[in-house]
């Protein structure tokens, strides 16, 4: 059997290249310039080198010397990879894909992070946050401890989703919800809506209670008190989408909000399995959308979110921060709402009475 290679170090490739150590430090952290008074001859001898040996440059140290390693990493509240939750996620994460390869930059998905009461913690006792020269933060729900705590240092970070947390000093790339809600709610309006439902999931997130605020002001512009004209049922109050259907549906909704893509359909299946068409008797409204194709035959009318391009934005403002905090600055301000559209389906229709 033979035997394994030895690992290649800086001495190594210094002796190889007739040069020093310090040399080829400067070389492999990019400082290499005119200041250093390396000669060009020199530094391509010594990038000559690290390709025949195959060099690969510890991140570790990298990031102790203060370079960086070309890494971006990505942390995400909840698993990305169910089912059900890599609807939401894949178009962001194709967005940081692409981004990345852009900036020649690999990624770097933090997945050992532990769980408490259900939720992925961004610090613990492994933390490995800074082998990645910043991250992506992506979830429904973030922890506004640990946002703080992120901020207190000068770790580059950009959350992928609005942020309240830490008095509004959260750097972001999200979507404007409120406005497109806003929107959509005026379109029911006027086609002569008067009445309407809501299922919503909880408004502890931001993109929730954004939704929410757009459905109350549009309401509030045309005249209506919201307590009387919007019944809402929180879904994950009720053990079924069914149930918190019922408990809705005694106020005779006309138009019925849903938040979540898949509770929308399977209220849209539930009215047609009882007989309601859609939008003759009742109309329906999602708030969001799935990402990928699904057959249904029916063509929802429905708020689309710019998800790939809200991920490769994120890659975009967190590069602009880690350059500002590799120059010895202060990262630069983002805090950026996308547009998000309005598809015109078939379930929007004027009301039955």
């Amino acid at each position: 059997m033979p035997a394994p290679r030895a690992r290649v170090t800086q001495r190594m490739i210094a002796d190889i290249a007739g040069v020093s150590q310090s040399t080829v430090s400067l070389v492999l952290n990019g400082k290499a310039d005119e200041s250093r008074r390396i000669p060009a001859a020199t530094r391509d001898r010594v990038l000559d080198v690290i390709r025949e040996t195959t060099y690969v440059a510890n991140p570790v140290a990298r990031s102790l010397a203060g370079a960086t390693n070309d890494l971006i990493g990505v942390f995400t509240y909840e698993p990305a990879f169910p089912t059900r939750s890599s609807d939401f996620y894949t178009p962001l994460l194709t967005g940081i894909e692409s981004a990345a390869e852009q900036v020649t930059a690999d990624l770097l998905v933090f997945t050992s992070t532990p769980v408490v009461d259900g939720r992925r913690r961004l610090f613990h006792e492994s933390n490995r946050l800074r082998l990645a020269d910043g991250c992506i933060l992506l979830g429904r729900e973030m922890d506004a401890d640990e946002l703080e705590r992120l901020l207190a240092t000068d770790y580059p970070f950009v959350a992928i989703g609005r942020r309240d947390a830490a008095h509004g000093r959260v750097p972001y790339i999200g979507v404007d919800y409120a406005s497109a809600t806003r929107e959509l709610v005026q379109r029911a309006l006027d086609l002569g809506h008067t009445r309407f439902g809501l299922l919503r999931l909880s408004l502890g997130a931001e993109s929730s209670r954004d939704r929410h605020d757009g459905i109350v002001d549009a309401l509030a512009g045309a005249g209506l008190d919201a307590a009387a004209a919007l019944t809402e049922a929180t879904v994950t109050d009720h053990p079924t989408v069914a149930d918190a259907w019922e408990a809705i549906r005694a106020s005779s909704p006309t138009v019925v909000l849903v938040e979540d893509p898949d509770d929308g359909e399977e209220l849209l299946d539930l009215l047609s399995a009882a007989g309601v068409a859609v939008p003759a008797a009742v109309s329906v409204v999602v708030l969001g959308e799935h990402t990928r194709h699904r057959d249904r035959g029916t063509d929802v009318t429905r708020l689309s979110a710019p998800r790939t391009e809200l991920g490769a934005r994120a890659v975009t403002a967190l590069t602009e921060r880690i350059a500002a905090v590799q120059r010895g600055e202060a990262p630069p301000p983002v805090q950026e709402l996308l547009a998000c559209a309005i598809v015109d389906g078939t379930t929007l229709g004027p009301p039955s009475r």
